[in-house]
């Protein structure tokens, strides 16, 4: 049996699936899946029309106890702002980003919501 651990792990690899594949259906090329500076993790990075979007991809089951972009709080957002700086200077981007939050409810048929430029 496995453990809740592991299904947890598989929920967000599952949820990490899916919104790579919406944002391909948006238009958006990937560039990078669960890129990875100091403690912080970028669960999906990637481009459309000049545009280098950061993607924090949250993964719930059940909407029961909330939605699952409501786990995104300050401290999340402050350690992808730092790791989102460190790929930019890194590939040396010169034009504008944007930080994206895709939440995914794992409902019959799942929910997944774009919510675009979350934060800043």
């Amino acid at each position: 049996m496995a453990s809740p651990i592991n299904n947890h792990i598989r929920t967000g690899q599952l949820g990490e699936t899916m919104a790579q594949l919406y944002l391909q259906e948006q238009g958006y090329t990937i560039l990078e899946k669960n890129y990875r500076y100091k403690r912080a993790e970028i669960d999906i990075i990637a481009r459309k029309d000049g545009l280098l979007v950061f993607v924090e991809v949250k993964t719930r089951s059940t909407d029961t106890f909330g939605f699952p972009e409501e786990a995104v709080g300050s401290r999340k957002e402050k350690m992808l702002l730092n790791a989102a700086e460190e790929f930019i200077v890194a590939i040396d981007w010169q034009q504008d980003i944007r930080f994206d939050i895709i939440s995914v409810t794992l409902t019959t048929p799942p929910a997944i919501v774009h919510f675009e430029d979350a934060f800043h």
